[in-house]
């Protein structure tokens, strides 16, 4: 397996991961694809690493700015992460998810938050602080770490990519 950044002969590939990776899941509404299009289109698609077995496509991670109330600078989130159903439980996620990690570190990012399963990601070395609320969130799925400075604190908010209405699978309004 290769974990390397997006190039733009990935964008097909990365919607297709993602598109089957969210298929069926019971906390999505199938949207996913769209946001990193927004992203992207944006220019608010920070860090985006696809995973590579055998020349294909198999997984992908995007990391996105993060507002804080309290003005906290290069924070960033973690999110959408999709793996390709035939793939998932081999490590690839994990293996995405710490690159990712590792990658804002060396660009000195002051952290990074996840909305999520919080067991999965205390693996990571995320955890829940009160002082950091997510609004849009039960306050046990939001979870943050700290890469290079103080936590932050007061209310997070998504790039406006996260929140378009009307979205549909096919992606028609």
């Amino acid at each position: 397996m290769i974990i390397r950044p997006e190039n733009p002969a990935d964008i097909a590939a990365i919607r297709t991961v993602t598109i089957a990776a969210f298929k069926d899941h019971p906390h999505s509404d199938q949207t996913e694809h769209l946001i990193i299009d927004r992203l992207r289109q944006a220019g608010a698609l920070s860090l985006s690493l696809v995973a590579e077995v055998n020349g294909d496509v198999v997984g992908h991670i995007a990391f996105s700015p993060v507002e804080q109330s309290d003005g906290s600078k290069d924070w960033y989130g973690l999110g959408p992460v999709s793996i390709l159903p035939a793939f998932q439980g081999r490590g690839i996620g994990s293996a995405l998810i710490g690159k990712g990690l590792e990658v804002l570190r060396e660009q000195a990012a002051a952290g990074c938050v996840v909305v999520g399963d919080p067991e999965l990601y205390r693996k990571f070395g995320f955890q829940n602080d009160a002082r950091l609320i997510y609004p849009d969130c039960a306050p046990q799925y939001f979870l943050m770490q700290p890469l290079s400075s103080n936590p932050a604190s007061g209310t997070v908010s998504y790039n406006a990519a996260f929140y378009a209405d009307g979205d549909r699978q096919d992606g028609a309004a």
